[in-house]
């Protein structure tokens, strides 16, 4: 597993496990001031070699629409590239805000990483 970690959403990569799965580490806000350098690293990575992106919000304190419409479209850049995609980490505060919009439903979202990686084997 592949770790990009962000701060400012400035990323840095550093191997972890296997290489063919990314986790994608936002801290702080993922709003429409940082949304676009958001989407550009997730198409980035989409279109590169490895087979599944997980998204890792636990560091996330706000979401908006910017934020939701980031994820909506890294979620179908997957499904164009014939990646895996899920979200981990959701706090019960951003949680509520893909509860309200039915987001929930849309995107498959797991507890933490270990539960996406369960995912992975099966």
């Amino acid at each position: 597993m592949q770790t990009l970690l962000s701060e400012s959403l400035l990323s840095e990569f550093s191997p972890v496990g296997s290489a063919s799965t990314t986790v994608v580490e936002p801290v702080g806000a993922l709003n429409a001031s940082n949304a676009a350098l958001f989407q550009r690293q997730l198409a980035t990575l989409l279109a590169s070699d490895c087979s599944s992106v997980l998204v890792d919000l636990s560091q996330v304190e706000t979401l908006d629409s910017a934020g939701l419409m980031v994820l909506i479209s890294a979620q179908t850049a997957a499904h164009q590239h014939q990646k895996r995609f899920g979200i981990c980490g959701v706090s019960p505060s951003i949680r509520i805000i893909f509860e309200v919009t039915q987001l929930d439903r849309a995107f498959t979202l797991f507890e933490c990483r270990a539960d996406y990686e369960v995912s992975l084997a099966s």
